[in-house]
């Protein structure tokens, strides 16, 4: 049985859209021996068993631009690779401090697959320094991995080795939102509490580029009757707090999963806002959309979201950062049962026949029948 060693910034339980993808590849690609190598929050490292996956985790000395650097990484990579002998190594990207220790580990005959999620956001000197180290690994790359067609075009990086760029879409781990028993009260709670209004709801990181200050503001245009719920944390919580806005915008807070999909389930309307290609593929999105919440989101150049959702099928989309224009969508989907039930039952359908972790493994199983 040929051995894939999975590089990822981080793996479970630490979860995050790559660690999920890490996680559901490493544990469902079952023709392969699957091996993990990551960093280790807790600053210690450790060697353990997770559902079948062994997991490598190096501790992490300090973090700079976001990224995590381990003194011991290179060490114990090379241990790695000539312990467990990998047949293919799959790096999950960006993760620019790994890409020279793969380089100079790895043999040329172990192949190499880069899962490109995201380009490097960075720019100035930050990326200037990061660059060179980013063209070796993509010439040496045997094959490179877009979440979406809609990527490639736009990814600068990327042009130059178009011809080894493969696609294969993330895929949702369904059964985290499927409905469980006692479900069903809390959903109907949900509803309640809100005394039947529409529910717009959204959640994710408090970062930027998710545009929550967008719907916010789009609360002075909603002319329908509805609560705009608002799930998550992160670090402009305070910022997004201090806009002007109507009682009916709430701020829940992190949700742990059970709760999330409670409120996925309870929704009439997913806002989602994103408003950079720094939100390649649109996760959240798919999850709303396989509970059968009807998506409003933005025209977003270079960025899978738009993939996902496809305007006047599954959803509304809008012209980016068109804040009136969120406004008349979410309006729409308030006023028209008829049209979101429709647009809620087509997303689901996208997502079950082409976003499923089942057909995004099945994709990723046909690539590496190339190398």
């Amino acid at each position: 049985m040929k051995t894939i060693l999975h590089i990822s910034k981080y793996y479970y339980p630490d979860l995050g859209g790559i660690e999920t993808v890490a996680m559901y590849l490493a544990e469902g690609m079952t023709a392969y021996r699957n091996v993990v190598i990551c960093f280790a929050t807790d600053g210690i490292y450790s060697e353990e068993d997770i559902h079948g996956v062994k997991v490598y985790r190096v501790p992490v000395k300090f973090s700079f631009m976001s990224q995590d650097v381990a003194f011991s990484y290179r060490t114990i990579l090379r241990q790695l690779v000539q312990q467990e002998r990998p047949d293919v190594v799959h790096v999950h990207c960006p993760n620019p401090f790994v890409y020279p220790l793969v380089c100079s580990c790895i043999s040329r005959e172990t192949k190499l697959v880069l899962h490109w999620h995201s380009d490097i956001l960075a720019k100035g000197l930050i990326y200037h320094l990061v660059k060179p180290f980013e063209t070796a690994i993509l010439k040496r790359a045997d094959i490179i991995i877009s979440t979406s067609p809609n990527y490639i075009p736009n990814s600068k990086p990327l042009q130059r080795f178009i011809g080894k760029v493969r696609v294969a879409q993330n895929g949702l781990i369904t059964e985290r939102f499927d409905l469980q028993d006692g479900d069903e009260e809390k959903i109907r709670e949900i509803r309640e509490q809100y005394k039947d209004k529409k529910i717009v709801f959204t959640c994710g990181r408090h970062i930027p580029y998710k545009g929550l200050d967008n719907l916010i503001k789009a609360d002075a245009y909603i002319q329908g009757d509805c609560v705009i719920l608002i799930g998550g944390k992160g670090p402009i919580d305070k910022e997004l707090k201090a806009i002007p806005c109507s009682g009916r915008v709430k701020f829940l807070g992190r949700l742990l999963d059970d709760t999330l999909r409670h409120y996925l389930h309870a929704a009439d309307i997913f806002a989602f806002p994103s408003n950079t290609k720094a939100e390649a593929f649109g996760i959240a999105l798919a999850e709303a959309m396989y509970c059968r919440c009807a998506p409003v989101s933005y025209t977003i150049e270079g960025s899978g979201v738009n993939w996902v959702s496809v305007d006047k099928e599954t959803g509304i989309v809008v012209q980016l950062n068109d804040i009136k224009a969120l406004a008349e969508a979410i309006d729409t989907l308030i006023a028209d049962n008829s049209l979101r039930n429709c647009y809620a039952e087509a997303a689901r359908k996208r997502i079950v026949e082409n976003f499923t972790k089942e057909k995004a493994i099945a994709v990723i199983n046909s690539i590496y029948d190339e190398i």
